[in-house]
């Protein structure tokens, strides 16, 4: 088999078995209940999560930032340097550990103090796209571009600005294709960056009046003059290049597709659903949003975190609002942090559980204390394992504790607001800090408390009703799309 074909094989296995759970959802401000902005969704990697609020910094002059992935990448290719700004803004973010050949933490975005929201989702490229990347690739990938928005964006419009314009001067590091969800208050984008190391890339506006899932991520039609319309951005060569492979006939009178022409033309069940079902449900409310990326169908094992992103004018960057699930939301509460928190609580932060490397050594000192507090997000996994082992039984009552605990959380941000305003008004910037701070870090313990009591309760039943059932074989797991999931059953565990 060629190196081409090798590639072609093991990206497509990738991007089959290791990306099909990430996804994104916008709604653009006429649809929704308070005239903001929603997007939601999360990203589908295997390794251990945690949340960072990563502050502003200023950078010398000449610093540099490494990007791209490495020769262990199953598309190889070589790390290089970018030139980093002078200034990068604070943000909220899930970090994780591993993908392989790419250098950790890598983030799919989160929120920065501007209000641009970013969520990174698959996109395959067609095959022959695939077959033709160089072996040794260089360029941003995913999660590099991913971080730089959240660094450098003032709005949605400039995030793809930023990502296009490194894309044409460095080119890209692709797994075999992908694309990125930018949002503001005001609208959103869709980016789509392909593979084949030719520099295409395009990106379409999300206006008021839209409802988009990426599940993929996908673009549909696209006028040929798009580089003369506001609502389009894309490479120079992105219909030329097409045209030169035989894969457009300019003269057919064919609209231009790009999912079939440069794409995988799949769709991932539920997205032209849920689609219908957040359009029918308009105006769209937090708490919808919310349900939204719980939905069974789409939040299991394999996504890593649940995001909310609420994108209104708050008045003040310090109050720019992101719901956050430790993880998959399916049985994970959705936690408020604003952009003014300026600290974690550790059982939100890092540890060792599921983080690349770990296992072959032993703690420090330094980090005891840290590893020694519960992770929430071993605590809401064990919880997801045990509820969706028997969700027609277990998962009604946790989404209601669940949601109940959102509601009471969505009810006080009123207050919230209002007790920051007041802080501030008393120029005691540095108070309303700490009580946000306080506010966030409350919250989560809270959910923790709560999944623990849920935690407890459904351990305690399943062992006295059914018994804990020893698995039959010796592979514990898998890179698959056969992930665990709280749909409902065809054939009851034994």
């Amino acid at each position: 088999m060629s190196r081409a074909c090798q590639l072609l094989v093991a990206a497509m296995l990738l991007v089959s078995a290791h990306a099909h759970a990430s996804y994104a959802i916008y709604v653009g401000k006429n649809l929704t209940a308070d005239g903001g902005v929603l997007t939601g969704g999360s990203g589908d990697e295997v390794s251990s999560h945690w949340l960072e609020i990563v502050p502003a910094r200023d950078h010398a002059a000449g610093a540099m930032i490494t990007v791209g992935v490495t020769e262990e990448a199953v598309m190889p290719g070589r790390l290089t340097q970018i030139p980093q700004v002078p200034h990068t803004f604070r943000y909220l973010t899930m970090s994780y550990s591993e993908y392989q050949g790419m250098p950790p933490p890598l983030t799919n975005g989160g929120l920065n103090e501007h209000n641009v929201a970013a969520r990174d989702v698959w996109s395959p490229s067609r095959p022959e796209l695939v077959a033709m990347t160089p072996t040794d690739q260089t360029g941003p990938q995913y999660s590099d571009l991913s971080r730089i928005v959240m660094e450098r964006a003032r709005t949605a419009r400039e995030a793809v600005e930023i990502v296009g314009g490194l894309i044409d001067r460095y080119g890209y590091s692709t797994y075999g294709g992908n694309s990125h969800m930018f949002a503001d208050e005001n609208e959103g984008w869709v980016l789509i960056d392909f593979a084949g190391g030719k520099g295409l890339w395009i990106a379409e506006r999300l206006g008021p009046d839209d409802v988009r899932m990426s599940y993929p991520g996908y673009i549909h039609e696209i006028p040929l003059d798009f580089r003369e319309r506001d609502d389009f951005m894309g490479s120079a060569n992105f219909v030329s290049f097409a045209i030169e492979q035989g894969w457009y006939d300019l003269g057919s009178g064919e609209p231009f597709n790009v999912t079939k022409v440069y794409g995988v033309d799949e769709e991932r069940y539920p997205r032209s659903a849920m689609e219908q079902e957040l359009r029918r449900a308009a105006p769209v409310s937090l708490r919808r949003m919310m349900d939204a990326v719980r939905d069974p169908r789409i939040s299991k094992d394999s996504t890593g975190y649940g995001q909310v992103a609420d994108l209104r004018d708050n008045g003040r960057p310090e109050m720019n609002l992101l719901w956050i699930a430790a993880t998959g939301s399916v049985t994970a509460p959705f936690i408020p942090y604003r952009i003014g928190v300026t600290e974690i609580a550790p059982q939100f932060g890092k540890h060792r559980y599921l983080t690349s490397g770990e296992a072959t050594r032993f703690i420090t000192r330094d980090w005891a204390i840290q590893e020694a507090t519960e992770f929430a997000g071993q605590t809401f996994k064990r919880l997801m394992y045990y509820t969706c082992d028997r969700p027609e039984q277990f998962l009604p009552e946790v989404t209601q504790a669940l949601t109940a605990f959102e509601n009471r959380l969505i009810a006080e941000q009123p207050a919230v607001v209002d007790t920051t305003n007041v802080l501030h008004g008393a120029r005691r910037a540095d108070l309303a800090a700490r009580y946000l701070t306080d506010y966030s870090r409350e919250a989560g313990l809270e959910g923790l408390r709560l999944g623990n009591k849920l935690l407890a309760s459904i351990e305690a039943r399943t062992e006295l009703l059914y018994g804990l059932r020893r698995p039959e074989g010796e592979e514990m797991s898998r890179l698959s799309y056969n992930r665990v999931d709280c749909l409902p059953h065809s054939q009851p565990n034994p």
